[in-house]
């Protein structure tokens, strides 16, 4: 954790195509103005986790700090929607550090298809038939063959999205692992994930793959008749989100693990 820059003369605002995100662009801008991103000292994005990620993904090379304010829906990645007072609120903030996971996908042809993921890389079976899969840990197999709807890579700031939709652990933010999950598993049925060293390389391969075809996802992007999927930490790759030091990321993960 960390704390951002003292002063935020340049605010670039980017909103989702709500109808309120929009209304508070616009009125943001009319109290601080506008910059462009390539020169603004942070970005506001205004909407809900989904225009999040979209923002973190479009400014990913940028090294700008992101700040979300809430108006959306779950809002579990932004901050109360609040308009007076934002520089200051920009400078009080913390910074959470976080690092996409690589996907790079085979296709049937051998061709890569490569990808970032904030939340995970995702595995589903595309057609009625379940997936046959099986899991290397940096080119050592460790499962031999999981029958699923599909499996799951999932970093800390993802953990608590789809992740623990399919009942993955919870990882504190800072903690270096990723979950490893499957999807709805038949055999073996017991199985509930691993958590792996974020240092590693996951390798999933598709056993057979003209029967049983399977996509892989990246966050929003997709890969349809994957035959291999390799998956790693990007290492170069470092955003930074800002959130209010009384709600920070690093409590609301932690609050997340006693909710009922």
């Amino acid at each position: 954790m960390a704390k951002p820059k003292t002063k935020f003369e340049k605010i670039a605002f980017v909103a989702s195509d709500m109808r309120e995100a929009m209304a508070a662009r616009e009125r943001l801008v009319a109290l601080y103005g506008d910059h462009d991103p390539a020169e603004a000292d942070a970005v506001v994005a205004l909407g809900g986790d989904g225009h999040m990620l979209q923002t973190l993904h479009r400014f990913m090379n940028e090294g700008v700090p992101i700040y979300g304010m809430n108006r959306g829906s779950v809002g579990f990645l932004m901050n109360e929607y609040k308009e007076e007072d934002l520089p200051q609120r920009l400078s009080d903030a913390d910074v959470s550090r976080i690092h996409p996971l690589s996907m790079i996908a085979s296709d049937r042809s051998g061709k890569a298809h490569k990808a970032l993921a904030i939340n995970e890389v995702s595995l589903f079976r595309e057609r009625h038939q379940a997936a046959k899969l099986r899991i290397l840990v940096d080119d050592t197999v460790r499962m031999e063959e999981l029958i699923c709807d599909g499996v799951l890579v999932a970093t800390p700031a993802g953990s608590t999205a789809y992740n623990l939709s399919a009942h993955g652990p919870i990882l504190p933010i800072n903690a270096p692992l990723l979950a490893l999950t499957p999807i709805s598993p038949f055999r073996p049925r017991r199985w509930r994930g691993a958590l792996l060293p974020n240092k590693v390389r996951i390798t999933i391969e598709v056993l057979e793959a003209d029967k049983r075809p399977v996509s892989a996802v990246a966050d929003h992007y997709e890969t349809r008749g994957v035959m291999r999927v390799e998956i790693e930490k990007a290492r170069n790759i470092e955003l930074f989100m800002m959130f209010d030091p009384d709600h920070s990321l690093d409590e609301r993960v932690l609050a997340e693990q006693f909710r009922y």
